[in-house]
């Protein structure tokens, strides 16, 4: 048989919050609990599927991992007796408590989500350092109300059911059982004349607009976090905060790696023969850069402290220049005549001026020679 939905069996939707799963979670267990049900196959089938779907929705990674494959991104992880036995002792928790005189009352205030905003730099920003204004979508604390949620010249009010406490007990048995108050959820107040403007919620959403300053050197990755600036918290909780993640985007010469820096000198093969002198970048400005005679391609030449200097301090890196021996393109007839005759002049010397070619080609010829004995 084909395993139900995991919020379709604690009767939740898909985004719900973690205390609404445990608590719809509580509800069924208690509800459908062996012992309270004994003999009961159907009662004990509920009371499985509830500890198999809280297992894995109280859980973020099991969760993520459910929501984008459903059962068969958790294979093997629902149906253990641990995520039972630690939901169930938090239930036995608060009936224990109540029969003591130790029952808690529930505060439903709570911390604001926090938030993400990726944020895209030039490598140069990113190396110098910037500030930049950005504007994220968020939740606030409703101004006309001041996050009371009632309107304006009201207060909320204890619920009545309650007493103000959020929950109620309800005898079973020889058990007080707590449960959440099913009229204010918990919040232990009511409001008789919601805000007009939040509509009881406490809070409104807007857009805003943040100045995020970007320290030297952070690279891809990393993150900048701007504490209380997330969403607002619920029934007077304090706000989330808002990380900020660096994206440095690709540079046409420069690549970084850590602290240095890389990029690809082009040299024609007069330059790389003969030696010279070029102009590189740095991100500072051009430097010149000595070319010594007969220099092969892939050489790597070191410019000191010409790299970035790290987010969490220390010496600049380096900027690591490898050169690139360029073929000349079109050439003229009278290029190739001289080229033709250069080479000639080569041949006629044995080719000790192309050592690799040289060494490369022995070698070719003793492993074809070793093939044939």
């Amino acid at each position: 048989m084909d395993k139900r939905d995991y919020y379709e069996v604690l009767g939740v939707e898909r985004g719900a919050e973690t205390a609404d799963i445990k608590k719809a979670y509580r509800r069924i267990a208690m509800k459908n609990h062996p012992d309270r049900n004994p003999g009961n196959e159907e009662a004990e089938t509920r009371f499985k599927e509830a500890n198999e779907a809280y297992e894995v929705l109280s859980d973020p990674d099991k969760r993520s991992a459910y929501d984008q494959f459903g059962h068969a991104g958790v294979g093997g992880m629902g149906g253990g007796a641990g995520a039972g036995a630690q939901g169930f002792s938090d239930i036995f928790g608060d009936i224990f408590g109540d029969i003591f005189g130790g029952g808690r009352s529930r505060s439903h205030v709570q911390r604001g989500a926090d938030l993400s905003y990726t944020l895209g730099l030039s490598l140069e920003d990113a190396v110098r350092g910037t500030e930049v204004k950005i504007r994220i979508p968020t939740t606030t604390v409703c101004t006309t109300c001041n996050g009371t949620g009632a309107k304006k010249g009201t207060t909320p009010e204890n619920c009545a059911t309650c007493s103000g406490m959020g929950h109620v007990r309800m005898r079973q048995g020889p058990f007080s059982v707590q449960q959440t108050c099913p009229r204010c959820q918990g919040a232990g107040k009511t409001i008789k004349d919601p805000c007009h403007i939040c509509h009881g919620r406490g809070n409104v959403e807007e857009t805003k607009t943040l100045s995020v300053k970007v320290p030297v050197g952070v690279d891809d990755g990393d993150r900048i976090r701007l504490t209380g600036e997330g969403e607002a918290g619920i029934h007077g909780g304090p706000p989330g905060d808002l990380y900020v993640q660096i994206a440095v985007k690709e540079h046409p010469i420069f690549v970084r790696e850590g602290s240095h820096l890389h990029c690809e000198i082009p040299i024609s093969f007069i330059d790389a023969a003969l030696g010279g002198e070029l102009e590189v970048p740095t991100l500072e400005g051009r430097v010149k850069l000595k070319i010594p005679s007969e220099t092969q391609t892939g050489k790597l030449f070191r410019l000191r402290n010409k790299g970035v200097t790290p987010v969490r301090g220390g010496p600049a890196g380096d900027l690591l220049c490898r050169v690139v021996v360029e073929t000349p393109v079109n050439l003229t007839k009278r290029q190739k005549e001289l080229l033709a005759e250069f080479q000639e002049i080569q041949e006629s010397q044995g080719n000790k001026q192309s050592p690799k070619k040289t060494s490369f080609f022995d070698g070719v010829k003793k492993f074809v020679d070793a093939l044939k004995s």
